[in-house]
């Protein structure tokens, strides 16, 4: 079984990559030139922030029972 480190850097690169999702959807969408990519780049953000969200909720519920480590971040 994986310990507590690792299990919390799955949620780190999780968390990384919500953040890489909402850039490139900010990027992606002031260079669209039509509204089906908005559209698309509307949704990545969403689920970027989504992901964020669920992401910062697991570490606050790791955080309340001793689960997590600040080693890696």
């Amino acid at each position: 079984m994986t310990d507590t480190v690792d299990r919390n850097q799955y949620l780190r690169d999780s968390l990384r990559l919500a953040r890489e999702l909402i850039a490139l959807a900010d990027q992606g969408e002031a260079e669209s030139e039509d509204d089906g990519c908005r559209i698309l780049y509307g949704v990545m953000r969403d689920c970027g922030y989504k992901i964020r969200r669920e992401v910062e909720r697991e570490e606050k519920a790791h955080r309340a029972n001793g689960g997590w480590s600040d080693e890696g971040a």
